[in-house]
């Protein structure tokens, strides 16, 4: 069965439309998302420029070939305008539509609209430079992983290629005056790739914002509200994956006296100075290191490969910083901390460690606070 250009015209439109009202409804749903508003106006803007060309010989040429081909190039533009907005820089809609503009103003010198070879030369070069763009942009973002951020940049690329190989292929090979009553082997192709990049285009953005999303909500997740350093249950996980294969020292670090300090000067102020202590303590601590807060006033590190001499010298850093911690306000506000190690081979359980290393915390507090104190290394025998 052979699908007549008529037909795969009006496929392309329909799918087009489909596809920004499924940006729109997106969108609205997450609105901070401004990208996808952009998207789908842009599926939207090349839905409409469809149509207008594949009314051609129905309609009025300049309304088919200036203003159809000026908004399908402003469209291709608002593609770029979104990813640059997606990856949080300046969408630049002036310049997205600019394309767009020059097509229409050049449409109006008659030598240029009666030169088939030079208006595919210029609706191509505009369509595959702002592909290219969107391509370059998407690549220029990998800072943040996302897996669809390359099949995003490559099937731009790809794109931009394709309009850009159509420039001297039309001047080696003019193509036939295009009538949608006809069966144009070129018209059908448009359709054809049209819908394509449609479909394919939106699968991958969809796909780059659900990502996004996903990770956020996982790092959210992971991460202490109030302290900005890792949550119980990313310190747990970490920790573990790292003792499945390296041996570490296990810091396990309690303000002193905290909830004096919450009774006396108030909850906003502990807050404070929980916030305090992790920009205090971190900076102490090795490249590697896994930190986080386990609840309340209690946090824990791991020193991956580092043996109880080294681990306490850390520990003595964190101490002596904790203590320099100073509020202009408050100036009888004193913290310190408290520190537990206990150290542990290749395929310790962490659970072993947070108890050996606890155990030295509270001989820590049991000697006056203020001090770190190592756990006594367990006795490991041979098999018999």
């Amino acid at each position: 069965m052979r699908l007549d250009v008529p037909t795969l015209f009006l496929m392309t439109v329909a799918v087009t439309f489909v596809v920004g009202v499924l940006f729109l409804l997106s969108w609205s749903q997450t609105r901070r998302e401004r990208a996808l508003a952009i998207w789908g106006i842009a599926h939207l803007l090349g839905s409409g420029a469809s149509c207008m060309l594949a009314l051609r010989g129905v309609i009025p040429d300049p309304v088919s070939i200036g203003l159809g081909n000026a908004v399908m190039i402003g469209a291709y533009g608002l593609i770029w305008s979104g990813v640059r907005a997606f990856e949080g820089r300046s969408p630049l809609i002036g310049w997205a539509v600019a394309g767009g503009l020059a097509w229409g103003v050049a449409c109006l010198v008659p030598a240029f609209y009666g030169s088939l070879p030079a208006r595919i030369t210029l609706a191509s070069t505009s369509a595959g430079l702002y592909c290219a763009l969107g391509a370059w942009t998407t690549w220029h973002g990998r800072g943040e992983p996302l897996v669809s951020r390359y099949p995003a940049a490559v099937l731009l690329a790809t794109y931009a290629g394709l309009y850009f190989i159509r420039i001297p292929l039309s001047l080696v090979y003019p193509p036939p005056a295009i009538v949608p009553g006809s069966d144009s082997p070129w018209f059908a192709a448009l359709c054809f790739v049209g819908t394509l990049y449609a479909v394919a285009v939106a699968f991958v953005l969809m796909a780059l914002t659900k990502e996004r999303a996903e990770r956020e909500q996982r790092i959210a997740a992971e991460t202490d509200a109030l302290t900005g350093v890792a949550s119980r249950r990313a310190f747990v996980g970490r920790a573990e994956a790292c003792l499945a294969t390296r041996s570490a020292a296990l810091l396990l670090l309690d303000l002193d006296h905290f909830k004096a300090i919450n009774d006396a000067y108030g909850h906003s102020v502990g807050d404070a100075v929980l916030t305090a202590f992790c920009h205090a303590a971190e900076p102490m601590l090795p490249r590697g290191a896994v930190f986080g807060r386990l609840g309340g006033e209690e946090f824990a590190c791991l020193l991956p490969e580092t043996g109880p001499a080294l681990a306490a010298r850390f520990a003595e850093g964190v101490r002596d910083s904790v203590g320099r911690i100073a509020h202009a306000d408050y100036p009888d506000l004193k913290v310190s901390v408290s520190i537990g190690i206990a150290t542990g081979r290749a395929g310790s359980v962490l659970d072993d460690l947070l108890r050996r290393a606890d155990g030295a915390l509270y001989q820590a507090k049991d000697g006056g606070r203020d001090r770190v104190m190592v756990a006594r290394e367990p006795a490991f025998g041979l098999a018999a």
